[in-house]
């Protein structure tokens, strides 16, 4: 049965990140059109997308009445190494002349897994299905 909840789980945070995937290509991309700098349209686009995330897999995936403030912080410790590791590379492979939209989907796709992972064994740890129903 364990198993059963965790392949569900994994399914909701895959689909939420999937949305939150498309706000972060969709103001990437907006913002792309006005900033020529990779790092810039990608930090704004990412913390849109962190948050649109943070709150529905905290309802939905983990259904977690943890400690919102705590929780966040958890993130956002994750997101302090993270986001400087990210942007540091990516505006690298910028440099060496990937083009900015393959550098954000290997992006998009190493965070995914590195944030379910995280949020799995740190963030909700014990606090797995808490929210009254």
């Amino acid at each position: 049965m364990k198993e059963k909840k965790n392949l569900w789980q994994a399914v909701k945070f895959t689909l939420f990140s999937v949305s939150a995937g498309v706000i972060q290509i969709g103001s990437f991309a907006l913002l792309e059109l006005f900033i020529q700098d990779y790092w810039i349209p990608y930090l704004i686009s990412l913390v849109l997308s962190i948050l649109w995330n943070f709150t529905l897999n905290r309802r939905y995936t983990f259904k977690s009445a943890a400690n919102v403030p705590v929780a966040m912080a958890k993130v956002f410790g994750f997101y302090l190494v993270f986001t400087p590791l990210s942007t540091y590379l990516g505006n690298v492979a910028e440099g060496h002349g990937a083009n900015d939209f393959l550098i954000l989907v290997v992006t998009m796709l190493a965070n995914f897994v590195l944030e379910f992972l995280f949020c799995k064994l740190v963030v909700y740890r014990g606090k797995e299905d808490t929210l009254p129903k």
